[in-house]
């Protein structure tokens, strides 16, 4: 069931209070959910650390109304928690390869009743949902070789997309004005399961 909200100065702090990690775990992994660990949910896949989550969340820098696409949904708990930053003004969308796993994050989603989250199973040979785009932020939780242009491609202007690259955090800013050039930023180090296109090797 949902967490109480208990509001604090942190959005992000906010969103970890109301969006329980444990509902979002298979059975067997609840009694480990305040350990700040990845753990398993089947087919290759993990839900990220907290610490890592509480991370990317903070450089994603969401705002309430915001359009928002999650890749690699998972369990759905990011999808959970970036609709509960986003709040009923924004949309959020998911979209997960493993359709075991896009059945099993919406079933966790539906704990928390919220009409503007869901998640979609990715298309075949497509990066995202470039049909849906334009998006204002993009979070990205696997982990690709190179910076997908397709998937920045996907951002709006004064966009931001958040993935780890090449074992490295990527920061990735479109400009407002449409002429201006698309700035990346690195931070940190970090280790995700790897961006799977689906129909592609993994990348």
């Amino acid at each position: 069931m949902p967490a109480r909200r208990c509001a604090t100065a942190d959005p992000v702090d906010d969103a970890f209070a109301a969006v329980r990690r444990a509902d979002f775990l298979p059975r067997g992994e609840t009694r480990l959910a305040a350990v700040d660990q990845p753990l398993p949910i089947g087919h290759g896949q993990t839900n990220s650390q907290p610490s890592t989550v509480r991370h990317l969340l903070v450089r994603l820098e969401v705002a309430p109304g915001q359009r928002v696409l999650d890749v690699g949904s998972g369990s759905g708990w990011t999808t959970a928690l970036l609709g509960h930053l986003v709040g009923p003004t924004g949309s959020v969308v998911g979209v997960e390869v493993v359709p075991e796993l896009v059945d099993f994050g919406r079933a966790n989603l539906a704990a928390y009743p919220a009409s503007w989250t869901r998640i979609e199973p990715a298309r075949p040979g497509v990066v995202g949902l470039p049909d849906l785009a334009p998006f204002d932020r993009i979070l990205v939780s696997a982990e690709a070789r190179t910076l997908p242009e397709d998937l920045v491609a996907q951002l709006a202007p004064g966009g931001v997309l958040v993935m780890p690259v090449a074992g490295r955090l990527k920061v990735v800013r479109r400009p407002e004005d449409p002429a201006g050039e698309v700035r990346v930023e690195t931070h940190g180090h970090y280790r995700f399961v790897p961006l799977v296109v689906p129909g592609e090797e993994p990348q």
